[in-house]
């Protein structure tokens, strides 16, 4: 017999799990399926297992970089089991944290995949697709995540070419590996395996790091990683890759030219796509279109009145804070609650390598496409106090300013811990305050944040700490 819900979730990750527990508390009698992890994949395999790892090889940069600051170590090694261990076990609790709150908001967990039997109910299945639960629901959310999408010529295969869960359960530390893919998942990766002795090499087909952000912030950090000893290969493709007894031999294409990198493994990390596959989309009639749920942007809706879908599974930008908004404006939405719409031109973007990079709203070069005529200031961390004495000079904040009205249009940082900086220019940008209102508004001193307000303060010519 079919359990009756209010609202059932589909997927547990930061949407998933975010949207049944503000269910929850507008009073729905709510579910929750999860055919793996409680946590997703964000939790468990994603991005807080790579922040523990990225932390490890911070620690050992700082450890090797200890007699700058008149700290003699001696024997020090890198730990490659231990890292991946302590990565793990930061996995597990946050993800028992998930249980924990499910229980605390008397939310029903079903462990199994999802597929719909109709737009009204779905069947629960276990490992080898037999029916163990059935459950109605007045709404359905579907937060199924999504997964790393393959090259049509490069297969992930688990051994030659991993994808990024491998690469964080690795048994050995690999001494050369391939990373494709410059986006925040293969530059943060990149920082890891490098940090640690890896021999890297990066293979992207943009013409800088992290395509997606500001050009000048793909230029710094492809200095800063070459400077690291990385090999850099942009405006490349990886042509294939031949197993060649325990290592692999990579064939990189830059222009007309080709050359054989010999490696022990190569990363693909080209991007995600959602997991619409599989789930009974097509029997209900809800459209998707590239691995992307078509929704209203404001409620969520699928093309079926009843179904929802947030968080990767409906599209970009694939991050774990957006799925959660999402989540919790869907359901206060069915609650009737009325919500702000999300402004999806303020949604930070945070890039955990080392330096870290942040930003959001437009680039300097979308913002002139726009039609903007712009004021553009950017603040160096070499003329900050606080870098200097943290020893962390490198990278900057560049803002960028609509020049009539003195509009934020956008905020790009690479540096040191900026990940922790950006929610001010979220914030500020929110409540539309001007170039102007931050110069005014006190920064305190000595810290890393003041270089948002220098920053602003070098757009209008009012910059006293760069003697220009």
């Amino acid at each position: 017999m079919a359990k009756e819900f209010d609202v059932c979730v589909i997927g547990s990750g930061p949407g998933g799990y975010v949207a049944a527990i503000r269910a929850s508390q507008l009073g729905f009698n709510t579910a929750i399926i999860e055919k793996r992890h409680l946590g997703g994949v964000c939790l468990n395999i994603g991005c807080i297992p790579t922040k523990a790892l990225l932390r490890s090889a911070e620690v050992y940069e700082s450890i090797e970089h200890a007699g700058d600051y008149g700290v003699n170590v001696d024997g020090f090694s890198a730990d490659f089991g231990g890292m991946i261990d302590r990565s793990r076990n930061v996995a597990n609790k946050m993800s028992k944290g998930v249980q924990f709150l499910m229980k605390a908001n008397k939310i029903e967990v079903f462990e199994g995949k999802g597929v719909f039997a109709s737009k009204d109910q779905v069947n629960v299945l276990d490992d080898s697709d037999e029916v163990v639960e059935e459950i109605n629901a007045d709404n359905f959310i579907i937060a199924t995540g999504a997964s790393p999408r393959e090259l049509p010529n490069l297969p992930i295969d688990g051994e030659m070419i991993i994808d990024s869960e491998r690469a964080m359960k690795l048994e050995e530390q690999p001494d050369k590996m391939v990373i494709i893919g410059a986006g925040a998942i293969g530059v943060e990766f990149a920082y890891f395996y490098n940090t640690i002795g890896t021999d890297v090499t990066i293979v992207e087909l943009q013409n800088s790091l992290v395509p997606v952000e500001d050009k000048d912030i793909g230029k710094e950090l492809g200095k800063i990683y070459k400077k690291k000893g990385m090999d850099i290969r942009t405006g490349s493709t990886v042509e294939k890759v031949e197993k060649d007894g325990d290592g692999v031999k990579v064939t990189i294409k830059s222009g007309d030219d080709e050359e054989v990198v010999e490696a022990d493994v190569v990363l693909s990390a080209v991007g995600v796509a959602g997991n619409v596959e599989g789930i009974g989309l097509d029997d209900i009639g809800v459209e998707y279109e590239k691995g992307a749920i078509q929704v209203d942007k404001e409620t969520y809706q699928t093309s079926v009145e009843n179904i929802y879908a947030i968080g990767d599974v409906a599209g970009g930008p694939w991050l774990a804070h957006k799925a959660s908004h999402e989540g919790i404006n869907c359901v206060e939405n069915l609650a009737g609650e009325d919500p702000q719409p999300m402004n999806y031109n303020n949604i930070p973007g945070c890039t955990y390598c080392e330096p870290q990079i942040a930003s959001v709203g437009y680039t300097e070069e979308q913002a002139k496409e726009e039609g903007y005529d712009v004021k553009v200031g950017k603040f160096p961390f070499s003329a900050s106090g606080k870098a200097t004495g943290l020893g962390h000079e490198e990278g900057f904040v560049k803002v960028v300013f609509d020049e009539k009205y003195g509009e934020w249009l956008g905020c790009h940082m690479i540096g040191s811990h900026v990940t922790e900086l950006i929610a001010e220019v979220v914030v500020a940008r929110d409540l539309e305050t001007t170039g102007h209102e931050i110069i005014s508004a006190v920064h305190p001193h000595p810290t890393m944040s003041e270089a948002v307000m220098e920053a602003a303060a070098e757009a209008y010519g009012e910059g006293v700490h760069l003697g220009s």
